[in-house]
């Protein structure tokens, strides 16, 4: 079937808008006729958003209902890093991804996970050495070597690391990076070993120094990490090095947008849209090499209507020559998805969860900052009651443990500051990056039943409100959901509401605690084999409960 189309495309690369009838077939675009003047009523054609890195995973959605929700905001493709579910179940857990992807029109550019697992000091489900690492970079729906945590890995010439990275140059595909916070020679010499990317970058300079060193810079706002503010002005002085991207979106943030939002608040602070639209819709499509339309004679019909250029609310969203959204409502199937996971633990009880002393404990604690993935390190003192270290509410000094999910162990046990809640714990499996169970809460009786209601499901996001448990059970991996993504993006806000009801202050409990498990960002983080000190890239020493 042939569409015609008329309207103004916002020529991109170009800098200019342009009235056109658009001829659409085949899948692809088979002409674009300028024409003398616009036809009243008509809207505005240009390529769909790009989502430049983002763990699909992290919206608790499997790959097909990720994309029917992220379609209604004019969303067309992703650069994809299946690492979380790789942490769990290795290289089928990437194929898992692949396929699933394939089973909607939405374009999917998956990544090799480049740290699996992304460090020695916890346990993971799974490993890619650079053979397997290799074998998946040959694949052709394999487009890029994701994010290459192990910086000192890079700096210090790890040969397996490196391995990885020249399989990739061979191939002639892109290497991320995910480096927070280096800078200067560091920084130089891990870009010059062909780090090109980085999404960790949060403040200016720091993307700034990195763009100096020819790197490119996403600029993530995603439900926990949020770097716009520090970084869109960035967009005005670079926009040829500039991307946006989620990272990590959870489902009731994905109804609501996507990088449409980001796009529309660059506009409200001032930046030009050709710049914004350079780096939402254009800049990733280059770098990749990905598989996506840029509105010219011959392209693949990937495309959004917008009504105009200063609101960009998106009317409908094409994809190869398919309508796939129209007026705020995904055009998308639901399509049925089975199940894949990896998870050995049995129910876990309250003494498991309390450390033994007669004295006020001198200690270290982790201190979550909102909208952050780094955290501080505080030395603090934890008060004893009745022979057993407890939480300061009035100091807001809760427990927080990782339970290892694939193999008995004993939990790991720590204190974390800023978490805010005041009765009841929270739980999940979502822990990045190797997905143990992480729960925080004021008591051991409260923690325990919230890691027990995920242990009974086989991974999930809890609730315990002090009276009983609230689940959103996640069968795939303990990561996602394989029902409808708008019915799980529902449960998800109930479950974040109660989170708030326990007196957390944070936007996003639930994610803030998934953070607190990754070693790969410092300072001071817990995994289930004790504290991480992200600053030494050393265990800090671990506090478990006795006689366990």
């Amino acid at each position: 079937m042939t569409h015609t189309l008329h309207g103004t495309l916002i020529d991109i690369l170009n800098q200019r808008f342009v009235p056109v009838t658009l001829t659409v077939g085949q899948g692809r675009i088979l002409e674009v006729t300028e024409e003398k003047e616009v036809r009243a009523g008509t809207p505005y054609f240009m390529p769909g958003f790009i989502d430049a890195h983002v763990h699909v995973e992290s919206s608790m959605l499997v790959p097909s209902e990720f994309a029917r929700l992220a379609v209604v905001h004019g969303t067309v493709a992703t650069i994809s890093d299946p690492h979380e579910i790789a942490n769990v179940c290795g290289a089928a857990g990437v194929e898992y991804m692949i396929d699933n992807g394939k089973t909607v029109p939405f374009k999917f550019h998956f990544g090799a996970p480049s740290c699996v697992p992304a460090s020695v000091f916890e346990t993971a489900g799974a490993a890619l050495d650079a053979a397997a690492v290799t074998a998946l970079l040959e694949r052709p729906e394999i487009v890029y070597l994701s994010e290459m945590m192990n910086y000192p890995g890079v700096l210090h010439g790890d040969p397996e690391v490196l391995a990885k990275i020249a399989a990739a140059k061979r191939l002639g595909k892109p290497v991320d990076g995910h480096a927070p916070g280096l800078r200067g020679e560091d920084a130089r010499r891990y870009i010059a070993a062909g780090i090109s990317t980085d999404h960790e970058c949060f403040t200016y300079a720091e993307a700034k120094e990195k763009i100096g060193y020819g790197m490119n810079i996403q600029i993530r706002e995603g439900s926990a990490a949020r770097n716009f503010e520090a970084l869109i002005r960035l967009v005005d002085e670079h926009p040829e090095r500039m991307m946006f991207c989620s990272d990590d979106k959870h489902p009731d943030g994905l109804v609501l947008n996507h990088i449409d939002e980001l796009v529309r608040r660059g506009l409200r602070d001032g930046i030009p849209l050709f710049k914004l639209l350079r780096a939402a819709c254009i800049n990733p499509v280059l770098h990749y090499k990905m598989n996506v339309g840029l509105l010219r004679p011959g392209d693949p019909a990937d495309f959004i209507v917008v009504d105009s250029p200063e609101t960009l609310h998106v009317l409908e969203t094409w994809i190869d020559g398919q309508l796939v959204a129209r007026n705020g409502h995904s055009l998308i199937q639901h399509v049925p998805a089975g199940t894949l996971n990896q998870f050995s633990c049995s129910p876990k009880k309250p003494e498991q969860f309390r450390i033994k002393t007669s004295t006020p404990l001198q200690t270290l604690a982790i201190e979550a900052l909102d909208g952050q993935l780094i955290t501080n390190k505080l030395s603090v003192t934890i008060p004893a009651r009745n022979g057993f270290a407890v939480a300061d509410l009035d100091n807001d000094l809760l427990p927080i443990t990782v339970v290892n999910r694939y193999r008995e162990a004993p939990p790991a046990l720590g204190w974390i500051h800023n978490f805010g809640i005041k009765h009841g714990a929270i739980a999940s499996s979502v822990a990045h990056d190797s997905h143990n169970i992480v729960a925080g809460g004021v008591d051991a009786e409260s923690i325990a039943a919230a890691v027990n209601a995920v242990i009974e499901v086989q991974g999930g996001v809890s609730v315990f409100d002090g009276r009983q448990s609230h689940i959103l059970p996640l069968p795939v991996a303990g990561l996602m959901s394989n029902q409808d993504g708008y019915k799980v993006a529902e449960a998800y806000a109930e479950l974040d509401m109660k989170a708030k009801e326990l007196g957390s202050q944070l936007r996003a409990p639930f994610m803030t605690l998934s953070f607190m498990a990754l070693l790969v960002i410092p300072h001071l983080k817990l995994s289930d084999l004790g504290l991480f000190d992200g600053d030494r890239f050393a265990l800090a020493g671990d506090q478990r409960a006795d006689g366990n």
